[in-house]
C-alpha cells in the first residue's frame, strides 16, 4: 500500500516537470515569433533596443530615426527663440491711473510706485533668409523696445522689427547673419486634412519642442476662432501649441513649412490654429521693405442669415427689424462715414451678390473684400424688404479709419 501510494506521488512529480518543461518550450517558441514585444522602460529611463540571439538589433528599430526626426532635422537651427521687453509709462498703462490703487497706496504711497513697468515676453520665430530675416506673429513683438533673438546654437543677436501687420498678425524681424540656416517654405494651398502637421517651437521656455498631430481642418475664418478683429482663415491642427509656440512653424512631413503657430483655445485641448505660410509669404516680402500691407474696407458688421434664422426674427415681437426670409448676410450695423454709409447701404439689408456673385456667408463677403484691394468699386445686390437693390460700394484702406 505503502509502495502504491509513492509510485503514485512519483508520478505526480514527474508530470510536473514535464508541464514545465513544455511551458518553457512553448514560450522560446512564442519570443521568436514576436520579437517586436519590448519591455515597457520606466519614466526617466533610456530606451534601449531588444537583441536576439544572434546580437541584432530587434526589427522594429530604424536607425536612421522617424519622418518626424528627418523633418525636424531638416528645419534645423532654422527655429529661433525671441525674448521681447517692452516698457509702459503712467499715462499709457491703466494700471498707473486706476483710481483703486490710488485709493489702496494713498497719494503719498502711490507717488513712489516707479514711472515705468517693463514687460517681458517670449515667443518663437523662423529664419527664411541666411541674411537674417526672421517671421513671427505680431502679437510676439509689437510694441517691444528690445527684441533678442536666440539661436538653436546659443547664438544672440539683437533684432529689428522690419515691420508689423495687426490684421494678419505677422511680423518680420531682422539680425545681422551671414550664412545662418534657413527653413525651407512649403505650399499650404496643397495640405490636406489628415495631413500630418509638426509644431516646432519654445513653449513656456521649454527650448525646442517638439508636437506631432494632423490637419484636423482648413479655412477655418478667425471670427469663429474667436479673433473676430483679425482677417485670416487658419490651418486647425491637433499638434500642441501653448504659450511661447506663437511665431514657430508648423511643418508637414517633409519638414517644409506649411503655417505659423498663432493661437489656441483656452476652452478646449487639441485645438490649435496657424497662419498658412503662402499668406505670409505675400505679407512678409511687404513687411521686409517697411511698407505698410493694404488692407480693404468697406464699413458693415455682418451674420450669416438663413430662411430659418429670419423667420425667428420675425415671430419674435421685440426684434428691432423684420428681415427678409432667404439666405444671405444680414448687415447688422453700418459704421458711420464709411464707403458702406456713402453707397446707401442699411441696417436690415441681406447682400446676396457681389460683383455678381452669389454669397450666403459673412466669411464669403469679407476675402472678397479682402481680395479685391483699395479704391476698387464693388457691385453689391441687397435685399431691402421685398425688393433687390443694386448698390455701388468703393473699398477704403482699413488703417485709414483706425
Amino acid at each position: 500500500m505503502r509502495s502504491k501510494k509513492l509510485s503514485f506521488f512519483l508520478r505526480q512529480i514527474i508530470s510536473y516537470l514535464f508541464a514545465i518543461a513544455v511551458g518553457a518550450l512553448l514560450m522560446v517558441s512564442s519570443d521568436r515569433q514576436l520579437p517586436s514585444q519590448a519591455t515597457p522602460v520606466p519614466i526617466g529611463a533610456q530606451a534601449k533596443p531588444t537583441l536576439l540571439a544572434q546580437g541584432q538589433p530587434a526589427p522594429n528599430s530604424n536607425s536612421r530615426g522617424s519622418f518626424v526626426t528627418g523633418a525636424v532635422n531638416r528645419i534645423g537651427s532654422a527655429v529661433v527663440r525671441l525674448n521681447t521687453e517692452r516698457t509702459v509709462s503712467r499715462g499709457i498703462d491703466p494700471f498707473f491711473d486706476d483710481p483703486f490703487f490710488r485709493r489702496f497706496f494713498g497719494e503719498e504711497g502711490f507717488a513712489q510706485i516707479p514711472q515705468e513697468r517693463s514687460f517681458r515676453g517670449q515667443g518663437s520665430g523662423f529664419i527664411i533668409d541666411r541674411s537674417g530675416v526672421i517671421v513671427t506673429n505680431a502679437h510676439v513683438v509689437g510694441g517691444a523696445d528690445k527684441v533678442t533673438v536666440i539661436l538653436k546654437d546659443g547664438r544672440q543677436f539683437e533684432g529689428k522689427v522690419q515691420g508689423t501687420d495687426e490684421v494678419t498678425d505677422l511680423a518680420v524681424v531682422k539680425i545681422d547673419g551671414k550664412d545662418l540656416p534657413v527653413a525651407a517654405l512649403g505650399d499650404s494651398n496643397q495640405v490636406q486634412v489628415g495631413d500630418w502637421a509638426i509644431a516646432v517651437g519654445n513653449p513656456l521656455g521649454l527650448d525646442n519642442t517638439v508636437t506631432l498631430g494632423i490637419i484636423s481642418t482648413l479655412q477655418r475664418p478667425s471670427a469663429e476662432v474667436g479673433i473676430p478683429d483679425k482677417r485670416l482663415d487658419f490651418i486647425q491642427t491637433d499638434a500642441a501649441i501653448n504659450p511661447g509656440n506663437s511665431g514657430g512653424p508648423l511643418l508637414n512631413e517633409r519638414g517644409e513649412v506649411i503655417g505659423i503657430n498663432t493661437a489656441i483655445r483656452a476652452d478646449a485641448m487639441g485645438i490649435g490654429f496657424a497662419i498658412p505660410i503662402n499668406k505670409a509669404k505675400t505679407i512678409s516680402t511687404t513687411l521686409m521693405r517697411g511698407e505698410k500691407v493694404a488692407h480693404p474696407f468697406i464699413g458693415i458688421r455682418m451674420a450669416n442669415l438663413t430662411p430659418e434664422l429670419a423667420r425667428q426674427n420675425n415671430r419674435n415681437p421685440n426684434s428691432a427689424f423684420m428681415v427678409p426670409e432667404i439666405n444671405g448676410v444680414l448687415v447688422l450695423q453700418v459704421i458711420p462715414n464709411s464707403p458702406a454709409e456713402a453707397a446707401g447701404l442699411r441696417r436690415g439689408d441681406v447682400v446676396i451678390a457681389i460683383d455678381e456673385k452669389s454669397v450666403t456667408t459673412a466669411n464669403q463677403v469679407q476675402r472678397i473684400v479682402e481680395d479685391s484691394g483699395v479704391d476698387r468699386v464693388l457691385q453689391i445686390k441687397v435685399q431691402r424688404g421685398t425688393q433687390a437693390t443694386n448698390l455701388s460700394v468703393r473699398t477704403e484702406e482699413l488703417g485709414n479709419r483706425e
